[in-house]
């Protein structure tokens, strides 16, 4: 009978430490861009949300008093604002016993642009209500345009 060498590994060896180290930082490539791109992904989500909100009380408001507000803070107030504007941008009275607000508790900002919302005053376009932000969207469209 021969020398029957016995051979205990403990541990592992240079290769196999390589081949665990790519495989890891293959699937960090994958799962780190998802996760850096998911507070974009909730902001634009607040802000759609922000939006829809907004719009809902814009409208209110016009539909309650005939005018549109003079800027986004008189959805919140608790007694009724004095003037608005009409369809064609000119100051209007409002009578305060048509006005039914506050249409919002608050006036959030533009998560995306941390700044206040665009709110237009100016004919043809009064009461249009968008984004802050520039750039593109996690979806590829501008912020503008939700």
């Amino acid at each position: 009978m021969g020398n029957i060498v016995e051979r205990r590994t403990r541990g592992f060896t240079l290769i196999e430490l390589l081949v665990i180290l790519v495989v890891l930082a293959v699937l960090a490539a994958i799962v780190l861009p998802k996760f850096a791109e998911s507070g974009k992904r909730s902001k634009e989500a607040a802000v759609k949300s922000d939006l829809k909100l907004l719009r809902a009380a814009v409208d209110r408001f016009y539909a309650d008093t005939g005018v549109w507000p003079l800027n986004l803070s008189q959805l919140a107030l608790t007694t009724a604002p004095a003037k608005g504007i009409d369809s064609s941008g000119n100051p209007a009275v409002i009578n305060p016993s048509d006005w039914h607000g506050p249409y919002v508790e608050s006036v959030p900002k533009d998560a995306l642009a941390n700044a206040e919302y665009s709110y237009k005053i100016t004919s043809p376009s009064v009461g249009t209500l968008r984004s802050s932000a520039t750039g593109t969207g996690s979806d590829g469209t501008s912020p503008s345009t939700w």
